[in-house]
């Protein structure tokens, strides 16, 4: 699927400037951004729910609309798979005819068949002959994406499906989901504004902000190597440090960093990543006067430490992660070790 210079605005808002993206065949793309960035209205766009004032939108080699003349095709003649937040199931149908609704051009044997070797995918067997309303949110969404997944869809658009689901349960089904999106080598586009579900979901990610495409790239390149201050801290918590270049690179409290992509006597703002120091506890008393530990909690499986740190005459608050238990007490002096890879300098 391609969208090709798709341009759309709601008065003074821009949904979208100059948007080209597309998602291959077995590839699983997110549009990954914060609520009214634009996402959701590309996914209505590539669903024909919406037409865009300007560009085009194409599945396989086949042209689905065009702002430029009359082609337009509606939904559901574009051959896709839709699965939103609410499972919107049809409460007076069985889980098994729920899956099998998309599938009138088969016989009744065959739309049983296909609809029974989802639901045994994605665990669901037993619940075959039951009613939506005695199944769990979870299950409730798996059965949306079979039904989604029954016509065999040219690709799959899902529309933030795993937010109103606890924690605990969101994280099995994400797992779920993706497994039987890889096996069935269906192509999908997923938004979401949930910076961890799409690290772990996605073979690419497209970062929005404002109906622009910040970055684009591999999960590993997005939080590797972030081209925008905005990427950094979408991404989570960072801790943030003026500084002007000198000799290729910016001193901060916790060490210099590298910044010979900019020049010389350059403002830079220095963004590091709280996992980007690493903690150590040191004798001496405890005391204001050097590095030490504000707050230490446990958050699992890692543990956030707030730092006082000291560099000359000045005092910075930092943050910090560091993987399992550790805990030093309120006071306890320290010192810190700079990660470079997790610290990034931009034009200030």
């Amino acid at each position: 699927m391609r969208l090709e210079d798709i341009s759309h605005d709601f008065e003074t808002v821009t949904a979208a400037e100059d948007i080209n993206l597309s998602v291959e065949p077995e590839e699983l793309l997110c549009l990954l951004g914060p609520s009214g960035c634009g996402k959701t209205t590309l996914l209505r766009f590539a669903a024909g729910l919406e037409r865009p004032q300007a560009g085009r939108v194409r599945i396989g080699n086949t042209l689905m609309s065009d702002s430029e003349s009359s082609i337009w095709t509606p939904p559901e003649q574009r051959q896709v798979g839709l699965v939103f937040q609410d499972a919107v199931l049809f409460p007076h149908l069985s889980v098994m005819d729920n899956v099998g609704f998309g599938l009138p051009k088969l016989s009744a044997r065959e739309r049983e068949q296909r609809a029974r070797a989802l639901l045994a995918q994605l665990g669901l067997a037993p619940f075959a002959e039951s009613f939506p309303h005695v199944l769990s949110g979870g299950q409730q969404q798996r059965v949306a994406l079979a039904r989604a997944l029954a016509p065999s869809p040219r690709i799959m658009l899902l529309d933030e499906p795993f937010s109103g689901l606890d924690a605990r349960l969101r994280d099995r089904i994400r797992d779920d989901t993706l497994h039987l999106l890889k096996r069935n080598g269906t192509a999908t586009l997923l938004v979401t504004h949930d910076p961890e579900e799409a690290l772990f979901m996605a073979d690419r990610i497209a970062v929005m902000r404002d109906g622009r495409i910040v970055q684009q790239g591999n999960p590993t390149d997005i939080y590797c190597r972030p081209t925008d201050p905005f990427v950094v801290r979408f991404f989570g918590d960072v801790n943030e440090v003026l500084g002007v270049v000198a000799d290729g690179r910016v001193e901060t409290p916790v060490g210099p960093v590298d910044a010979s992509h900019l020049a010389d006597g350059t403002p830079a703002q220095v963004l590091i990543r709280p996992e980007a120091l690493r903690v150590e506890k040191r004798s001496g008393a405890r005391d204001h006067s050097t590095s030490h530990v504000l707050m230490s909690r446990l958050l699992g499986g890692a543990s956030f430490i707030h730092l006082c740190v000291h560099q000359g005459n000045d005092e910075f608050h930092m943050h910090a992660h560091m993987p399992g238990v550790f805990l030093p007490e309120r006071l306890e002096p320290i010192n810190i070790h700079l990660d470079p890879t997790q610290a990034f300098v931009f034009p200030a």
